[in-house]
């Protein structure tokens, strides 16, 4: 299935993923299959690790069962607005929560900003 970097992907590296009835993952050939019979050829180990004969392999076979591993990606949280809205950054000149004005501060792009006078 691994091929090194300097090598082409070729049709021989494509496989058709299926999950079987016991949630185990098996792979099929999508370039070779039987000539009799029409069946598919399956990725299988044996017990040195190492890759058996896709015409000896059934999907049935415990070597063609492979489980899969969840991988745990640490992926880019987008900031949500309410946490944007807890977080508003203080801004020199702006007044402080305790003044009161008669008026509250219009907020953009969370920087308080004072409304225009009315003149």
């Amino acid at each position: 299935m691994f091929r090194s970097p300097q090598e082409l992907f070729t049709a021989e590296c494509k496989f058709k993923e299926s999950v079987f009835e016991n949630y185990y993952v098996i792979y099929s050939s999508m370039l070779y299959r039987q000539k009799e019979s029409g069946r598919a050829w399956f990725l299988g180990l044996n017990k040195e690790g190492q890759a058996m004969k896709g015409n000896r392999v059934k999907k049935t076979k415990p070597a063609a069962h492979f489980l899969p591993k969840p991988i745990e990606v640490a992926m880019y949280r987008e900031p949500s607005l309410h946490d944007v809205g807890e977080a508003v950054p203080k801004v020199a000149g702006a007044p402080s929560s305790k003044t009161t004005t008669s008026e509250p501060v219009v907020m953009n792009g969370g920087k308080p900003v004072n409304k225009p006078d009315k003149t």
